[in-house]
């Protein structure tokens, strides 16, 4: 899968609106290609008291409830359309799921392609 199909897949499960009177979803979207060859998408929830998640987390508690870990590719897009990079409290979550998703490429522009790895240079290390 290319990265313009993941990201028309992201940008297609973006869906903005107010939940209750005080938290809002759907204003970023995430789409994850697994090793398996299945996109796994998630939306973003914002909630008072910093008890919502990102896009990312909820795409990849959808692959690890399939049965998987391992992503190999993840677009990342902002209602405007406007591509967006993970926050790095999802980088270290990605690199923490699966001991190879510092491998995993990530879209940052049309044209920009980078890993988690780049992007997160000194992540944490378990030392068990």
């Amino acid at each position: 899968m290319t990265f313009d199909e993941l990201y028309d897949i992201a940008k297609n499960t973006l869906n903005p609106k107010k939940i209750s009177k005080s938290s809002r979803a759907g204003h970023v979207a995430a789409a994850i290609l697994s090793e398996s060859g299945k996109v796994y998408t998630g939306v973003c929830i914002d909630t008072p008291c910093s008890m919502g998640f990102c896009a990312e987390h909820a795409a990849i508690a959808s692959m690890i409830t399939a049965g998987e870990s391992r992503m190999l590719k993840l677009v990342v897009v902002y209602k405007d359309g406007t591509i967006v990079a993970p926050c790095g409290r999802c980088r270290e979550f990605i690199c923490q799921i699966n001991d190879d998703n510092y491998k995993c490429e990530v879209m940052l522009e049309k044209s920009t392609i980078v890993t988690i790895s780049d992007l997160l240079p000194n992540r944490w290390h378990n030392k068990q």
